[in-house]
């Protein structure tokens, strides 16, 4: 068999080891990154594909009737079209759990950077203000403590649980919030009274139709006005213009994102236009610990293997 990876830039920058995935199949062709006019000349041949963010859609899957198995290398499979797959005969197989560690440090050392105010110390160091200083320290920045803070948990999966337990660490007191509008379960409280109760508020849950914006200029007007917002899965789960208004106005205290709904972002993108002391942003790396992107690596060889095995396919 004959494999093919879209966008190998978006997962290895040379720094994984692809030993083993190089054995799995007879012959690979390894793309740094596939733009659409390149699709089908990229997806030509080959009957196993490897993609992270590389959309193949129907009529993509339906050109190239070669293909029996999709690797998404990621948990979401949202750039597959599952149903036509299905029709197809064509396996799709994603990874899961593969940076819970790396997720959950990236976030709590976003929530420990706002709660020692860390770019504000780190610039302050950098323009003199510590030389200057007639004391051996600079107070000039409030500094706060996680410990006894509550924890909101918007989506108790694998990232979720982790958050929570790792909050508990750290002194803070997990409150994991029901989905919107239903009754909580044993352990939940309502979703409109976590967003009420939390000082921290953290997102964990997918992107789907029920919860894009979920967290909208309502929801954002509930929390307590020294609040913060986390988030660390999906952009589209924000309103990223009521966001905005909200860091402006001063209806909540800070947020700091790792991901917005249009990546890469354009230069004049409202949570990036003008700066703000009170959010912090960073570029979708929460998940991308080498260790957490070799994992993806290791288990995609995984699925690769129990397919050949299932389907009786002769490894070369």
């Amino acid at each position: 068999m004959r494999g093919v990876m879209l966008d190998r830039a978006s997962l290895d920058r040379g720094d994984l080891d692809l030993t083993r995935l190089l054995t799995l199949l007879s012959g690979w062709r390894l793309h740094d990154a596939t733009p659409p006019a390149k699709l089908d000349a990229h997806l030509d041949g080959a009957e196993v594909v490897l993609t992270n963010k590389v959309v193949l859609d129907r009529a993509t899957l339906e050109r190239h009737r070669r293909l029996r198995l999709v690797c998404v290398l990621a948990t979401g499979t949202d750039n597959v079209d599952l149903d036509a797959a299905a029709a197809l005969g064509i396996t799709v197989r994603n990874v899961t759990a593969y940076g819970t560690t790396s997720v959950v440090q990236h976030l709590f050392a976003l929530m420990l950077a706002l709660a020692r105010r860390l770019p504000a110390q780190l610039d302050a160091v950098a323009a003199g203000d510590w030389s200057r200083s007639e004391q051996f320290c600079l107070l000039d920045q409030p500094i706060d403590d996680l410990a006894g803070k509550r924890l909101g948990i918007i989506g108790h999966g694998e990232l979720g649980q982790a958050v929570a337990r790792t909050g508990e660490c750290f002194g803070m007191i997990p409150l994991i919030a029901e989905r919107r509008g239903e009754p909580p379960r044993r352990g939940r409280l309502p979703f409109e009274q976590v967003v009420a109760k939390a000082d921290v508020l953290s997102l964990h849950c997918p992107l789907t139709p029920q919860t894009e914006k979920l967290i909208d200029a309502t929801v954002l007007a509930a929390m307590p006005r020294h609040g913060w917002l986390i988030n660390t899965a999906r952009g589209g789960l924000v309103d990223e213009a009521a966001l905005a208004n909200a860091l402006d106005r001063g209806i909540i205290a800070a947020a700091a994102l790792d991901v917005l709904s249009q990546e890469p972002p354009p230069p004049d993108h409202p949570l990036l236009t003008p700066p703000r002391e009170n959010l912090i942003v960073t570029p979708h790396v929460a998940w991308a610990a080498r260790s957490a992107r070799q994992r993806i690596i290791d288990l995609t060889c995984d699925n690769i293997e129990a397919y050949l095995e299932a389907t009786g396919t002769p490894r070369p």
